[in-house]
């Protein structure tokens, strides 16, 4: 097939993707009655910020995609459909997209939304000066790379406002998966006028104006978060919920209390309930504790940037000592699946070839060929190699890392365990101020690339371990410019297969999400996603 054909073909794809799937939202629940309703949300930790271009926790998400809207949005499958534009076209090329806004978009203050706002967003987003840490998700977009590293100003961005409803997006390469990954907050957009009054201070409740369902009133530090329904979010007659509170809850025991007492309408994410309370759940309440399959993996993250690891002897040593499925069928019993592979199995475009090259040799044939490797990097059973092992305080991670901790000392590794809760953990690893650490990452869009770009060496922050190679970026790059989705597939599974066998993360297993449903809230659906916006949620007691 001609080049030409492949690109109309490749076109003629995502319009059709466009036109069946995306364009019309679900329907929103009905309109809410003359009392307040009040939607209690357990959040798994303490937002460290609510500025769109800081942000890096899915408990933040949470609460910003809530008060913010993209060009595209999730619905209550979790998938991509129209947000703040109503339609889009595609370049024969794929390199160039037009969005057109609703009519009559407003920010919470009543101020009319244009496309130079959503340009304003990607400009502050990629300006080195903002220092966003989350900047590199967005580098399909033309010359992005460039100014986030001060090549070139913030104006050669190729985001461009044609007129106040016209926004075109001038892409790098043919991105097949755009419309996801313009659900994601580093692409909302931003309140010019509000950001340029108050400074980093725009996002304190009183200053902080938002285009999505909901405005921010109130913030109380490890307390609470509140907002109020958005009177002018285009939508508003079919939300529901006039008021969400967000909870921290990283005490999974403190959050099943509150839920049990009817204080937690919901506790949704990967950590909704101690595990080990399942049975007690689906005996006592029924249906209320759910369990579900998701995109996301569970790794140990590996500083490679400096010794102990390195030495790849050892991150691959690390590696083959732990037993997966007896780490998620007997100790974790959650849903998790077993990860030899760094993407998730079930991801769109890809087929999930890569995998650990012991993957198939039995625990007996890896401990040896770990204790091999030990004693050729200078470690013995009188010398044993010791190393420090970050973690997430919870009652699963702890029962995790402790089963992890025992099947390396088979091997005759020492596990040094350090537990943070949440926030302080995630900060170590993105400043890389750790040697081992437990890490998750769940899908910000429906595409391997999700997943890849955290082992680029252009990824940043998110690279918590510092991998750098130069075969895998020349790799991730190809594929970036490859129009055929097939080819593309294969040469992304084989950046995929390179930096497994560098041994560059050790991954544990496939997540699942673990949420607290109350019967009468409704409008909420278990989604691979685990994305669910209160927009589209309600309460029928």
């Amino acid at each position: 097939m001609n080049a030409a054909l492949k690109r109309r073909r490749f076109a003629a794809g995502l319009l059709g993707l466009s036109a069946a799937c995306l364009l019309a939202p679900v329907a929103g629940p009905p309109a809410y009655s003359k009392d307040p309703v009040v939607l209690r949300r357990g959040n798994q930790a303490e937002p460290s910020t609510l500025d769109p271009h800081l942000s890096g926790a899915a408990w933040e998400n949470n609460i910003i995609g809530d008060l913010f809207l993209g060009l595209t949005t999730e619905n209550i499958k979790g998938k991509p459909i129209a947000g703040a534009a109503e339609s889009w076209t595609v370049s024969p090329d794929g390199l160039l997209w037009t969005f057109k806004l609703r009519a009559n978009l407003k920010w919470s203050d009543g101020e009319p939304l244009k496309a130079s706002d959503f340009v304003f967003g990607f400009r502050r987003l990629l300006d080195p000066k903002t220092a966003a840490q989350y900047a590199s998700i967005q580098y399909v977009v033309k010359n992005a790379e460039a100014v986030n590293s001060s090549k070139l100003p913030v104006t050669e961005v190729g985001v461009r406002a044609v007129d106040d409803r016209t926004l075109e997006i001038a892409l790098e390469a043919p991105t097949p998966y755009l419309l996801g990954l313009l659900t994601h907050y580093t692409s909302f957009p931003l309140p010019e006028h509000v950001v340029k009054k108050y400074g980093d201070a725009w996002v304190k409740p009183g200053n902080m104006v938002s285009n999505g369902p909901f405005k921010l009133v109130d913030w109380k530090a490890h307390e609470e978060v509140k907002a109020l329904k958005n009177p002018f979010f285009y939508d508003a007659v079919n939300v529901a919920i006039d008021e969400v509170i967000y909870y921290p809850t990283d005490d999974q025991t403190a959050a099943l209390n509150r839920f049990r007492a009817q204080e937690l309408d919901v506790n949704l994410g990967t950590r909704g309930f101690p595990i080990s309370q399942y049975p007690w759940l689906q005996e006592n309440l029924p249906g209320q504790a759910r369990i579900a399959p998701m995109l996301g993996t569970e790794y140990i993250a590996l500083n490679v940037r400096k010794a102990p690891f390195k030495d790849a002897r050892l991150r691959k040593a690390v590696s083959l000592c732990l037993d997966r499925p007896l780490l998620t069928d007997k100790v974790l019993r959650d849903g998790q699946i077993p990860a030899y592979s760094f993407v998730p199995t079930g991801i769109d475009n890809y087929h999930n070839t890569a995998r650990l090259d012991f993957f198939a040799q039995s625990m007996e044939q890896r401990r040896a060929e770990a204790w091999r490797l030990l004693a050729d990097a200078g470690y013995t059973a009188d010398k044993p190699f010791i190393f420090e092992y970050l973690y997430m305080i919870s009652i699963d991670s702890r029962r995790s890392v402790v089963a992890q901790a025992a099947m390396l000392k088979e091997c005759g590794m020492i596990v040094r365990l350090i537990g943070n809760e949440p926030k302080i953990h995630y900060d170590a690893l993105r400043q890389s101020d750790f040697t081992a650490a437990q890490a998750r990452w769940g899908a910000d869009f429906n595409d391997p690339q999700t997943f890849l770009f955290l082992l680029e060496t252009r990824a940043g922050a998110y690279n918590y371990g510092s991998y750098s190679s130069p075969a895998y970026d020349k790799l991730i790059d190809e594929g970036r410019t490859t129009l055929d989705l097939e080819k593309r597939a294969q040469i992304l599974g084989q950046a995929e297969q390179t930096a497994l066998d560098d041994n560059a993360v050790v991954p544990l297993s496939f997540f699942s999400s673990k949420s607290l449903v109350a019967p009468y809230v409704k409008g909420y659906e278990d989604n691979a996603a685990d994305i669910n916006r209160t927009r589209w949620m309600r309460l029928e007691r």
